[in-house]
């Protein structure tokens, strides 16, 4: 089954030529089936290129899913043409107003981890957000800057800002083969990890109902799974493509370390060399945990919407 996108979105095309099965918002609504509602917060600045990322992970699965696109109500970006907000996203005060509810809901990453969560001049809204998904999302996955929020606001665990930036692929441990989350996850894998900040393993266990998944010995808990809230909360990027953390990189080079030193990412480069393209060793496992969690709502979600979290 394919994933449900507009057929002039971007990502269509893009995931189209990548054998990604797609289909249009037209042809879906003649098929007599109840795909799966999965919206997409997102709150990253090159927004068609986030689009993509999650659209591609979340429609490989056998299912039908139906991608909503959600932005914050008053956050103009300035990376994103306005044309391409107007026609694909709506606002969250606009989904609010509507009563509709979804059976997954992701809340990406933010390049604003050096602000507190409350200087954020979304954090209000989004604050809404996150009780709003306690009664009309069904699963919600945190990604990043997004999760570290989450968590802060449902738990209280704090972010702390890091000496120097984790930047690169770091190996991370499966904590927990037995979850349904990690079905088919190595015992050891790498991940994509571009940060200032970090939650703390010690500040997680002190809070009740936490359970970490995933984790590495040089950058953290990675993945924490939050069963009372149905919710997840990865604090790495699996999604990233096999250049994105090059174009960070270059990013910071073109811009002279104004955001902090400019480091190599570790782990990255063949033979650290900047000028070899670098391979992609995460994909199989970005897959696998979005797949993971797709069938988890599947399993579980209410076949009538009206019935989410009641």
């Amino acid at each position: 089954m394919p994933i449900t996108l507009p057929e002039n979105l971007p990502a269509f095309d893009t995931l189209n030529r990548e054998g990604v099965m797609v289909i249009s918002d037209t042809r879906a609504a003649r098929q007599d089936i109840r795909p799966l509602r999965v919206a997409l917060l997102n709150l990253m600045p090159k927004k068609i290129q986030t689009e993509t990322q999650f659209a591609r992970l979340i429609g490989a699965t056998p299912l039908q899913i139906e991608l909503n696109l959600i932005r914050m109500t008053e956050h103009q970006p300035k990376n994103t043409a306005a044309e391409h907000m107007d026609e694909f996203y709506r606002s969250f005060a606009e989904v609010a107003a509507t009563g509709e509810k979804f059976d997954g809901l992701i809340i990406t990453g933010a390049p604003i981890e050096h602000l507190p969560f409350e200087e954020v001049t979304y954090w209000q809204e989004l604050v809404q957000v996150f009780d709003w998904a306690k009664t009309h999302v069904h699963s919600t996955f945190g990604v990043c800057w997004g999760g570290m929020a989450m968590i802060y606001h449902l738990h209280g665990v704090p972010k702390h800002m890091l000496d120097a930036k984790a930047f690169g692929l770091y190996r991370h441990r499966n904590l927990a083969p037995t979850s349904p989350f990690l079905r088919g996850f190595s015992d050891e894998f790498v991940i994509p990890v571009s940060r200032w900040t970090e939650m703390r393993q010690s500040d997680i266990d002190a809070a009740p109902g936490l359970e970490t998944l995933l984790g590495s010995d040089k950058v953290g808990p990675c993945l924490v799974q939050d069963a009372g809230a149905r919710a997840l909360y990865i604090f790495n990027h699996l999604e990233y493509d096999s250049t994105t953390l090059k174009e960070e990189y270059d990013r910071d080079v073109a811009a002279g370390g104004q955001a902090g030193p400019v480091t190599l990412p570790v782990n990255y480069y063949p033979d650290d060399d900047p000028s070899r393209p670098p391979p992609n060793r995460w994909r199989s496992h970005a897959h696998l945990l979005y797949g993971n969690w797709i069938n988890e709502i599947y399993q579980s979600t209410p076949f009538d919407m009206n019935a989410i979290g009641l």
